[in-house]
């Protein structure tokens, strides 16, 4: 019975004997193999004979210094000489699997305004010329989009952040002015240079409590000793612009959400709130795939050679 070294120690040199077989097949004879191994011509017969044992065959007629291979040779011979190729290809074809874009998918967690608004053209143009990688947005709130980044179920997330944990890497790449929006028949809509106090009398819509934007509004309006009323909380920049553009109300979005087919009054309002910024985050540490690269470069062509910050300012 063989002991566990034994056995390691052969398994260990199968490939050198499945080389030399193979050589031996492709040359015709077992010293050409020898010679192609740098070895000697008995270590290849031994290596051969342990093969034979270990399948219980024989896998070459021998007739004086000629070799011929029996069936159970070529049987083999057919599955060993591709595995044997594979392996001798392999830092060529793992350089060219590592670096493939032809196939692969790419899972984003996004928001709907950046789904919406900032990535359409970005998708179009990375699907046109990659057809063969799989998009997979994951439309989630940012809290649950960090928590995916965190368990490994997407490669990056994209939108805007206010607070990033250390355990994230942000890197602002766009910015957006916070903008009035009205109706374009709205008494605003004309005003050349809108103040806080001017819009303080209206009905708002904006989105519900547990978002930035809310909040944000809110404490502008507290700074200034003014009052607020929030008639509508709606989910979404499209609900909003709609509801806005029906005459509901005035609401205040981030110029991300803005486009030239919107029936809307805008004021940019840059005294008053800071420029809102769009970027990449991903989980420090983490190695991103040929294909989440990619996409990341049709984000961002400098993405990779800027330095990452960690909290935006």
């Amino acid at each position: 019975m063989n002991s566990p070294i034994g056995r390691h120690y052969y398994k260990h040199n199968r490939l050198q004997q499945l080389r030399g077989f193979c050589f031996a097949v492709q040359t015709g004879s077992i010293s050409k193999a020898a010679e192609r191994m740098f070895l000697s011509q008995p270590s290849v017969s031994l290596q051969i004979q342990a093969l034979e044992r270990e399948l219980g065959v024989t896998l070459f007629e021998r007739r004086g210094p000629k070799i011929r291979l029996t069936p159970e040779g070529q049987t083999l011979y057919d599955m060993a000489l591709p595995l044997l190729e594979g392996l001798d290809s392999l830092p060529e074809t793992f350089t060219a699997k590592r670096g493939s874009l032809e196939s692969g998918e790419v899972n984003i967690t996004a928001g709907e305004a950046t789904i919406l608004y900032l990535l359409p053209d970005i998708v179009k143009r990375f699907c046109e010329t990659h057809p063969g990688i799989r998009v997979r947005f994951h439309n989630v709130p940012g809290r649950e989009g960090l928590r995916l980044l965190r368990d490994d179920e997407v490669d990056f997330a994209v939108g805007s952040f206010r607070d990033v944990p250390d355990d994230m890497t942000y890197q602002p790449i766009y910015s957006f002015d916070q903008m009035l929006i009205t109706p374009k028949d709205h008494p605003l809509a004309a005003k050349p240079d809108i103040e806080l106090a001017d819009i303080s009398p209206y009905d708002f819509i904006l989105p519900p409590r547990h978002l930035n934007t809310l909040s944000m509004v809110e404490f502008a309006f507290q700074q200034h000793n003014l009052s607020l009323n929030v008639k509508l909380e709606a989910g979404g920049w499209a609900v909003i612009k709609r509801y806005v553009e029906m005459g509901m109300g005035i609401s205040i979005v981030s110029g991300i959400c803005i486009t030239p087919e919107d029936q809307l009054a805008t004021h940019p309002l840059t005294r008053y709130f800071p420029r809102r910024t769009y970027g990449v985050v991903m989980r420090r540490g983490k190695f991103l795939s040929p294909q989440a690269k990619r996409f990341i470069e049709f984000i961002d062509p400098s993405f990779f050679v800027m330095e990452p910050v960690f909290h935006e300012t």
